[in-house]
């Protein structure tokens, strides 16, 4: 995508013309094309870029047109971003710029108190690195009449640069075991991921008493997260779990860049329980979490659609299947908040499942507003999103007779993702593909009692212990027993939990 239209689009209709004030504000001769270009850009008119300069020779004209309109995007956006953010990080930011003019200008009381100010917020938020920077103009400053003792801010700064070095070592670990996990999504590498972080640890030389803070905790969630779904074993990392409720029972009530770990980290135990189908639990961690989330408007905006919609999966699992597919559909055509693509999509295959599990036609609807590429899909939501994705696509024509259609996906499937699926041991995958091309070439098998011998001995097996598989598994439960698969998994977690 062009790159100014990409910055374009981070902007509201509001901020649109407040852009467009903020151009001509800035421009000093009345020939100046920037608000030109701005317009061609935005309604992707092609010949009208081509005619914005009608020589060829001015091709480096127009080149440093855009250069400077893409400078000033991102000037007014940084500006915004700074005006509008008031969180105590921002509030310290603040205090340390208006501290330096001070003290540049010899305002010397007032300058050294906003300093002060900006080193309290600081301190308490762990921001190390906006804590090096005020006790350096503080030691710049510590020669001028007030100014703290030079010894004490010496020990502070010293203190403070082993914490930067401990955050550093936090951070190229966290860098490195996302790294790893990249290379689990698109390349299938298998890997243990408790030795692979013991390891990650011993490499860096990082203690167990350094990942304890909501940051650290927060990173470390969000690889054991990816990795149990992606093995579909939230088992694997339950020790991580527990050491991570405790942590959260031990600490007292935080605010700012705190609570947005905070925030994170009941998200990661909220799902963690409705993975292993504990749904109570999981439901209390969601309205922790909502609590929090009304305490500030801009991460109420920014969780609003990750809590609602595992609130509608817990619903749904237990029982409330129309309260969940209402949520998800208001959740589609609430346009209040501005939501990344990937999670839009997230909601949309989740509406797309519900309505199938429960034979509604109206999921052939949705199947419709899932047309990325795979390509697409692999890259922004992971290989193994796309699989489901895929498989349920198949599912769904099936189940709504366009069975040509299913075939066909089926051989896509396979060719797409066989390789994949063998490379990384998931042949289970490619077994349950087989059932159901059984199922579309002779629709009577599914009265054989080998055929459901085959199917039955899927749900005994724990590595399908999967709530998502399980759905799989009860489509083709639900050919022969003449019910609809949402009640074919009622009633197994009736029965399993």
């Amino acid at each position: 995508m062009d790159s100014i239209r990409e910055l374009v689009k981070l902007l509201s209709n509001n901020d649109n013309k407040l852009f467009r004030q903020f151009l001509r504000q800035k421009n000093k001769r009345a020939d100046v094309k920037n608000l030109q270009l701005l317009k061609l850009i935005e309604t992707d008119d092609i010949n009208g870029l081509n005619n914005l300069y009608k020589s060829q020779k001015n091709d480096d004209a127009y080149h440093a047109l855009r250069k400077r309109l893409q400078d000033n995007l991102l000037l007014f956006l940084s500006q915004k971003a700074f005006e509008n953010n008031h969180s105590d990080t921002y509030d310290a930011l603040r205090m340390v710029v208006v501290g330096r003019f001070l003290l540049e200008n010899d305002v010397v009381k007032i300058g050294l108190k906003c300093l002060n100010r900006a080193e309290r917020v600081a301190g308490n938020l762990e921001q190390f690195n906006l804590l090096n920077e005020i006790l350096l103009l503080k030691l710049q400053y510590a020669h001028l009449a007030g100014a703290e003792l030079l010894e004490e801010l010496t020990i502070r700064f010293q203190e403070n640069q082993l914490n930067m070095q401990r955050e550093a070592k936090l951070q190229i670990a966290y860098a490195f075991l996302r790294q790893q996990l990249q290379n689990i999504h698109l390349k299938g590498h298998i890997v243990n991921l408790t030795a692979l972080i013991i390891e990650t640890l011993r490499k860096y030389k990082i203690s167990v008493q350094d990942l304890m803070t909501y940051k650290s905790i927060y990173q470390i969630l969000f690889i054991a997260n990816e990795y149990a779904a992606i093995q579909r074993n939230y088992g694997l990392v339950e020790r991580y779990i527990k050491r991570t409720d405790a942590f959260i029972q031990s600490q007292e009530n935080k605010t700012g860049a705190y609570l947005y770990y905070h925030i994170s980290i009941l998200y990661f135990l909220a799902n963690f329980h409705f993975r292993i189908k504990k749904f109570n639990e999981s439901a209390s961690y969601l309205k922790q979490m909502m609590d929090l989330m009304q305490t500030d408007s801009t991460y109420y905006a920014s969780f609003y659609l990750s809590q609602s919609l595992l609130t509608a999966l817990n619903l749904f699992f237990t029982g409330s299947s129309e309260d969940a597919i209402i949520l998800l559909k208001e959740l589609l055509l609430n346009k209040k908040y501005k939501h990344k693509p990937e999670d839009v999509e997230d909601v949309r295959i989740c509406l797309a499942m519900f309505l199938a599990l429960c034979d509604k036609p109206a999921s052939l609807k949705q199947l419709t507003y899932l047309n990325r590429t795979n390509s697409w899909y692999e890259k922004r939501m992971g290989m193994l999103w796309t699989i489901r994705k895929n498989l349920m696509e198949i599912l769904i024509h099936a189940q709504f007779s366009n069975i040509e259609l299913a075939m066909s996906r089926v051989t896509s499937f396979r060719r797409r993702y066989k390789k994949y699926l063998l490379k990384t041991s998931e042949e289970r995958v490619l077994s349950f593909l087989k059932l159901v091309e059984k199922y579309l070439l002779k629709p009577d098998v599914i009265l054989e009692v080998a055929y459901k011998k085959a199917v039955l001995n899927l749900l005994d097996e724990g590595e399908n212990d999967d709530i998502f598989t399980l759905g799989f598994i009860a489509w083709l439960i639900a050919r022969w027993e003449k019910k609809t698969s949402y009640e074919v998994i009622l009633a197994t977690l009736n029965k399993q939990l």
